[in-house]
C-alpha cells in the first residue's frame, strides 16, 4: 500500500493560463452521484406543465474562472462553468450544484493550488445499485476519469453524493452500506489508488421514508481517507428534494474545507520538480503511523 499523492505543483498565476496550455498539473476531482451532485439549486417545477426550467442565477461563489475546468461529455478540456452537467445529465435540467463554489473555495483558500479539472459524472435518479462495478455508469466514470488523465494530471479525490433513491424501499436501505461501501473500495482498486481521498455527502432528503436507515450507513462507514459532510438541514428547493443555491453554495464550500484538511501542513520539499515548497501532513502520520505502531504493541504484548 502507498501513500496517497498530496504534493502538488504550482502553475504560477492561473488566471494566465489557457486550457489548451495545459499538459501534466491539473488536480482532478471526480464528481459523481445523483441530482443534488448534478445540482438544481434555482430549477423549478410548473406544476401544470411539468416542465422545469432553471432560473440561469449564478452566484458569485459559482463564476467561471480560467483556473478551473471541466472534462465535457466529449472527453475535452473546456472551462468549467454551471450547469456543471448539463451535457452529462442530459435527460434532467440542471441548475447550479456544488462543483464550482467547491473549486473556487479551494482556490480562495490556496491561490498556489494550481488547476482544477473537475470531472462531472452524476446521473439524476440512479440508485446505488445502478453505481456497481461493471455497470454503465460505472463504467463511464472509469472512463471518464481515465480520459481526464491522458494529458497528465492528478486525481485528488472523489466527491460523492447520492442516496436519495435508495430510500424508497426498505430493503435498498438496509442494503445501502455494504454496496457504498465496496463502490468505494472499487473504485479505489480500478484507479490503482487504495488511499484516493473520498467525501461524501450524508443526505438532506430522500424520496422515500427510509431516509435515516441510509444516513446511518453513510456515517457507518469506516474507512482510511474516507470523509464525511452532513448536508441534513440545509435549505431545500419547494420539491422538498433538492438543495436550493445557496445551500449548494455552502455545501461546495463544506466539501472544500474538508478537502483542505487532506493537505499538507509541514514543509517538506515537493518530489515532482517544481522547487516550489509544499508540506507533510499529520494526516499521515495520524492515520499510517500511529495505527501501526499500535498493531506492533499488541503484538509484543
Amino acid at each position: 500500500m502507498f501513500l496517497p499523492l498530496f504534493f502538488l505543483v504550482l502553475l504560477g498565476q492561473a488566471c494566465s493560463v489557457r486550457p489548451q496550455q495545459l499538459q501534466n498539473n491539473k488536480n482532478i476531482f471526480i464528481l459523481a452521484g445523483q441530482s443534488n451532485m448534478v445540482g438544481l439549486g434555482g430549477v423549478a417545477y410548473n406544476p401544470i406543465t411539468g416542465i422545469a426550467t432553471w432560473d440561469g442565477i449564478v452566484p458569485p461563489q459559482c463564476s467561471p474562472n480560467p483556473s478551473i475546468l471541466k472534462l465535457s461529455a466529449n472527453l475535452t478540456w473546456v472551462l468549467a462553468h454551471d450547469p456543471l452537467h448539463d451535457d452529462i445529465d442530459v435527460n434532467n435540467t440542471n441548475g447550479i450544484g456544488p462543483g464550482m463554489a467547491f473549486a473556487n473555495h479551494v482556490l480562495d483558500k490556496d491561490p498556489n493550488f494550481g488547476i482544477i479539472g473537475l470531472v462531472p459524472c452524476a446521473i439524476g435518479g440512479t440508485k446505488i445499485s445502478e453505481w456497481e462495478r461493471g455497470t454503465f455508469l460505472y463504467k463511464q466514470m472509469m472512463r471518464r476519469v481515465q480520459a481526464s488523465l491522458q494529458n497528465g494530471g492528478t486525481i485528488q479525490a472523489l466527491l460523492w453524493y447520492q442516496g436519495e433513491s435508495d430510500t424508497v424501499r426498505q430493503e435498498d436501505a438496509k442494503s445501502y452500506k455494504a454496496k457504498l461501501d465496496k463502490f468505494f473500495l472499487d473504485v479505489r482498486d480500478d484507479l490503482q489508488s487504495p488511499m484516493l481521498p473520498i467525501i461524501q455527502v450524508a443526505l438532506a432528503s430522500g424520496l422515500g421514508p427510509f431516509m435515516e436507515i441510509v444516513r446511518e450507513g453513510q456515517m457507518g462507514i469506516d474507512l482510511m481517507n474516507l470523509r464525511t459532510v452532513d448536508a441534513k438541514g440545509l435549505p431545500l428547493e419547494p420539491d422538498g428534494l433538492h438543495l436550493t443555491t445557496a445551500a449548494q453554495v455552502q455545501l461546495g464550500k463544506m466539501l472544500a474545507d474538508t478537502f483542505l484538511q487532506f493537505l499538507p501542513s509541514s514543509p517538506i520539499v515537493s518530489p515532482v520538480g517544481s522547487g516550489a515548497p509544499r508540506k507533510c501532513s499529520n494526516f499521515i502520520f495520524d492515520n499510517l503511523i500511529v495505527p501501526l505502531l499500535r498493531c506492533i504493541k499488541m503484538i509484543l504484548n
